[in-house]
C-alpha cells in the first residue's frame, strides 16, 4: 500500500511549532511527512531544544523514505529572522504561506491531508491581514460555503468529540448566528463526515441549548424552542440520531457521553473547555466539510516554552495519526 504523503505546516516561527515539527522525525508513521517550513529555522529550534535531527529537502519526484531520525522539510524561507518567544508581524505573511501551500498540495493531490501547528491570530491581524481562524481562512480559500470546527480527544477507552455551531465570534453576536438554515447545514456536515471520515454507521450526536437550562421553557430565551428544536425534529425525521437541546451544565456527564459519538455546542466557550478539560497536551482540531483533510493541534504558540525544549509534541502527533487515519 502506497504511504500517503501528509503536509505539516510549522506554523508561527517565533513560537512552539518549529521544535514540535521536528520532534516528528523521531517518531515511525505510516505515512511520509513533509515539514513546511524554513529548513534553517527548524533545524536551529530542533538543535536548541535537544533534538538531533537531520533535514532533507522534500522533493515530490524523490518517493523514497527520508529514514529514521529525518525530517523532510519543504524550504519556505522566513520573511524575517526569527527569534524564539518575540513575535514579528513581518512573518506574518510566511505563515500564511505556509498555510496556502500546503492547501494548494492537498487540492493537487500532491498531499493526502495538511496538519497545521499552531499560529498566533493577533499577529496576523497587526500585518494588517484580517484573520479569525485556521478553521475561516481554509473556508474562504477553498471557496468552501460551511465548514464545522471539532475538538476532540482520548478519554479512557472512547474519544470525546465537540463540534460548534459558531467558531471564533464575540458572545453578543452567537445568538443571531444561530439561524435555522445554518444549524441545518452544521448537523448535516457533523453527521456526514462522521460517517464518511470516521466509518461512523449511525452517529449518535448530543445538541447543546444555547441558554442555561436550555431556555427553562423559553424563561430564559427563545432559540431552543424557535430555532433549535424545529430544526432537530425535522432531521430526525429523516433519520437522523440526535438528542437535545440538552441544558449545557450536564450534558458532558458519562451517563450521556457513553452512548454518544459527538456533542455539538452552541459557541466556542461552551464545549471546548471541557474538551480542553479532559485532553488538553493530546487533543486535536479537526475542519469538517472542506474537500480537503486538515487536522490540528489543540494549543497555541506558546511563546513562553519556544526553544526550551519543555514543549509537549503531543497533540501535533495525534494531530497527524488522526490525519492518516481519515485519509487511509
Amino acid at each position: 500500500m502506497t504511504r500517503p504523503r501528509i503536509a505539516v505546516t510549522s506554523g508561527e516561527p517565533a513560537g512552539v511549532g518549529p521544535e514540535l515539527c521536528a520532534a516528528l522525525a523521531a517518531r515511525r508513521f505510516p505515512a511520509r511527512l513533509v515539514m513546511l517550513g524554513d529548513a534553517a529555522l527548524i533545524a536551529e529550534r530542533a538543535q536548541s531544544a535537544g533534538l538531533h535531527v537531520k533535514v532533507r529537502d522534500y522533493d515530490a519526484r524523490n518517493a523514497a523514505d527520508a529514514g529514521d531520525g529525518v525530517l523532510e522539510v519543504l524550504h519556505c524561507p522566513l520573511a524575517v529572522p526569527s527569534v524564539a518567544g518575540k513575535l514579528d508581524a513581518s512573518n506574518a505573511r510566511y505563515v500564511l504561506g505556509l498555510l496556502d501551500r500546503a492547501r494548494d498540495g492537498c487540492v493537487s493531490g500532491e498531499f493526502a491531508a495538511m496538519v497545521t501547528a499552531p499560529l498566533h491570530k493577533g499577529v496576523i491581524n497587526d500585518a494588517g491581514v484580517p484573520f479569525t481562524g485556521h478553521t475561516e481562512y481554509l473556508a474562504d480559500t477553498t471557496g468552501t460555503a460551511r465548514v464545522v470546527m471539532m475538538l476532540a480527544g482520548r478519554v479512557g477507552d472512547g474519544w470525546l468529540r465537540v463540534a460548534l455551531a459558531t467558531t471564533h465570534l464575540p458572545l453578543a453576536a452567537v445568538p443571531a448566528a444561530i439561524t435555522r438554515d445554518a444549524l441545518e447545514d452544521t448537523l448535516r456536515i457533523l453527521e456526514r463526515e462522521l460517517r464518511t471520515r470516521f466509518g461512523i454507521a449511525r452517529p449518535h450526536i448530543l445538541v447543546a441549548g444555547l441558554n442555561p437550562h436550555a431556555g427553562e421553557g423559553g424563561h430564559m430565551g427563545r432559540e431552543e424552542i424557535d430555532v433549535i428544536t424545529p430544526v432537530l425534529d425535522a432531521l430526525r425525521a429523516e433519520g437522523m440520531n440526535l438528542s437535545g437541546p440538552l441544558p449545557a451544565d450536564t450534558l458532558f456527564v458519562p451517563r450521556l457521553l457513553g452512548g454518544a459519538d459527538a456533542v455539538l455546542a452552541m459557541y466556542h466557550d461552551q464545549g471546548l473547555p471541557v474538551l480542553k478539560y479532559a485532553t488538553f497536551g493530546h487533543g486535536i482540531n479537526i475542519t469538517l466539510g472542506l474537500p480537503i483533510v486538515r487536522t490540528s493541534v489543540d494549543h497555541g504558540t506558546a511563546l513562553d516554552l519556544a526553544g526550551t525544549g519543555r514543549a509537549d509534541a503531543g497533540s501535533l502527533v495525534e494531530a497527524v495519526d488522526a490525519a492518516i487515519a481519515m485519509v487511509r
